[in-house]
């Protein structure tokens, strides 16, 4: 749980001054969203691609947020993502989990006997499907935090052309997945 503290620091020959630094402390009222009472979370449907259409496609399945961290809006598991109902932005959170498992990150060192993929370039993987996919799909709203957590976990890198090739494969493969076939539209 985030403390917020103030503390005032005397310098020899200077006046005291005030610093204000925030503490994390182990406290035991801390709760998820699911252990409160209310009705349901429904998440708001994406206009042009159904979420329920992809996951089934995509053969990945939601499961129930249940973690207490309240830095985490998200996290994928196998064949499984889960989304917190707080996330500010719930869509690109979805998109971006649905990543990680399409790029494979969820199975790596599962099913590959080789090296796993370092968590920042899997970290950027995900968010640049979800940034491409939300933008297809009219969610502008979160680009500027795309681009921040991009260059956060780039760390002044460049995005290799592997990882670019990867990155329009799965945003594709999740678009498609969402949308109705040809044969569908208009029925």
């Amino acid at each position: 749980m985030p403390i917020h503290v103030k503390r005032t620091v005397e310098h020899e020959g200077a006046d005291a001054e005030e610093v204000a630094f925030t503490r994390f402390l182990l406290k035991r009222n801390w709760f998820v969203l699911s252990q409160t009472g209310g009705r349901e979370f429904a998440p708001e449907p994406i206009p042009g691609w159904d979420r329920s259409r992809a996951l089934l496609a995509l053969g990945i399945e939601e499961i129930a947020f249940t973690h207490t961290d309240g830095n985490v809006w998200g996290f994928a598991r196998g064949k499984q993502i889960a989304v917190s109902p707080l996330s500010p932005m719930p869509d690109r959170t979805l998109l971006h989990e649905i990543a990680h498992v399409i790029l494979g990150h969820t199975a790596e060192g599962v099913e590959q006997d080789g090296p796993t993929t370092p968590r920042n370039i899997r970290e950027v993987e995900a968010e640049g499907v979800a940034l491409i996919c939300a933008s297809a799909l009219g969610l502008t709203a979160g680009i500027e935090y795309s681009r921040g957590y991009l260059q956060h976990w780039l760390s002044g890198q460049e995005i290799t052309e592997r990882s670019s090739q990867r990155i329009f494969k799965a945003a594709d493969q999740i678009l498609r997945a969402g949308r109705e076939s040809a044969g569908q539209e208009g029925e």
